[in-house]
């Protein structure tokens, strides 16, 4: 056997054995709880009518900047191999001190206190 079909065979054994283990590891006995659906803290049987949390909105906006600014860093390693490394440089420090300049304003206006 080469080593691709090794692998195959591999990965896909380990997956099956794996959503096997799925189905037979989790409590048998749910309460009610467990099983009624969670939507952003509202009661899904209730109005729909009800404000949004701005609190709730502002803290994902939050996650997903700084989830881009991840998305926007990851290529840093090969900027080295650049031209120009300097040049990578001074944009990744741009990035960076915007965002952390950011973070510090939303967190002196205490956007980022999730209780009052």
């Amino acid at each position: 056997m080469n080593l691709v079909t090794t692998m195959i065979i591999i990965t896909t054994t380990l997956s099956l054995i794996l959503a096997t283990l799925s189905f037979w590891l989790p409590q048998l006995n749910p309460d009610a709880e467990k099983l009624s659906p969670y939507e952003c803290g509202f009661d899904p049987l209730g109005s729909a009518r009800l404000p949004f949390s701005l609190r709730f909105f502002l803290v994902a906006i939050l996650f997903l900047l700084f989830d881009l600014e991840i998305a926007l860093l990851l290529p840093l390693p090969w900027g080295n191999q650049l031209t120009s490394p300097l040049t990578t440089l001074s944009w990744t420090t741009t990035i960076l001190v915007l965002l952390t300049l950011g973070l510090a304003y939303e967190w002196m206006q205490g956007g980022l206190e999730w209780a009052e």
